[in-house]
């Protein structure tokens, strides 16, 4: 049976709804996908779109092609587009743990999650998980989640995540860079079909340390690290200078770079695919997907945000679910 993709409605005051809309007129005689939103909001503020309230997820195969399927989730107060209300933030979180409740039930294919405004949920809803990852983690009873970027020109993961860089540096360990990179591994063989993958680690240090110059993680966390991987069979190599990891050259000559903390990930892969890069979690028991980028509140509402990295995350959903051996037994 073909089962839509569970799409949650994000922060509600952002673009998420506009590229929602964008996404529906692309992909509407494509696949399937529901949103996990107040429809009469959506109703509301997109009325030239033909919407259809639905109450399972089984409903919108039927009603895609005609009309955005929404699984209502009644508001607390109507959004004022672009201005952050923090009480709205109850009904996000809602939205994420109804559309992923679908997913482990199987009566969704995969998670997509429209961007969310962490400041915002921790203050309406003291939501204590660090973003999407971390909550998705907890939700399932992950043992692992990391985050993945990917696009057609690059695939990047920061083995530290949405932490302050002191944090980062103090929780970095030989232990969280080996599971990271054995997790990662897996996943690319068999979630993207790499057979063999080849994986590039960076190191923490300007110059990856300069033999301990500029600091001595590399030799005391992440060689070791790779040292025993590539004992066991994987081919990985590094640390390498993160400076240098990104240029065209380079980048073909692995499959993933793995990085020690956020930006060094994020922005090359930022920089070469903005509007392309899709965010992924792996180690859940469902496939997870997301726009890689923020819920932009400064443009909501002006018909300005493009739903590219929103349908390139749909698309990329569907395509993982069904290549996900994990979840394909569910």
């Amino acid at each position: 049976m073909i089962k839509p993709i569970a799409l949650t409605c994000g922060e509600p005051s952002s673009i998420a709804p506009e590229i929602t809309v964008k996404a529906w007129k692309t992909l509407k005689n494509e696949l399937n996908f529901v949103l996990f939103s107040s429809f009469e909001y959506m109703k509301k503020r997109f009325p030239e779109i033909p919407m259809q309230k639905v109450f399972n997820c089984s409903e919108a195969l039927d009603v895609m092609v005609n009309a955005l399927p929404i699984i209502d989730i009644p508001f607390t107060e109507e959004p004022e587009v672009g201005k952050v209300n923090h009480k709205l933030a109850i009904d996000t979180i809602k939205s994420i743990k109804m559309a992923t409740e679908c997913c482990m039930i199987g009566e969704a294919a995969a998670l997509c999650t429209n961007p969310i405004n962490k400041f915002a949920l921790r203050s309406g809803a003291n939501f204590k998980h660090t973003g999407h990852t971390d909550f998705l983690k907890y939700l399932t009873n992950s043992k692992q989640a990391v985050m993945m970027i990917a696009s057609d020109k690059l695939k990047v993961i920061p083995v530290t995540i949405h932490v302050s860089l002191i944090e980062a540096i103090t929780t970095l360990t030989d232990l969280l860079i080996k599971d990271t990179i054995k997790l990662s591994h897996q996943s690319l063989i068999e979630l993207f079909n790499i057979k063999k993958p080849r994986i590039f680690v960076s190191g923490l240090n300007p110059h990856a340390g300069e033999n301990g110059l500029f600091g001595d993680e590399e030799k005391k966390l992440i060689l070791p690290a790779i040292d025993l991987l590539r004992k066991s069979g994987l081919n990985i190599n590094g640390p390498f200078p993160a400076d240098t990891m990104f240029h065209d050259d380079i980048r073909k000559n692995y499959d993933l770079a793995i990085c020690m903390y956020h930006d060094q990930a994020l922005i090359p892969i930022k920089t070469i695919s903005f509007d392309e890069a899709v965010n992924i979690t792996l180690g859940l028991p469902i496939v997870r997907t997301s726009p890689d980028h923020g819920t932009a509140n400064e443009i909501a509402g002006k018909n300005k945000a493009s739903p590219k990295s929103l349908i390139n995350a749909i698309r990329l959903a569907k395509k993982l679910s069904e290549n996900n051996s994990l979840y394909a037994n569910r």
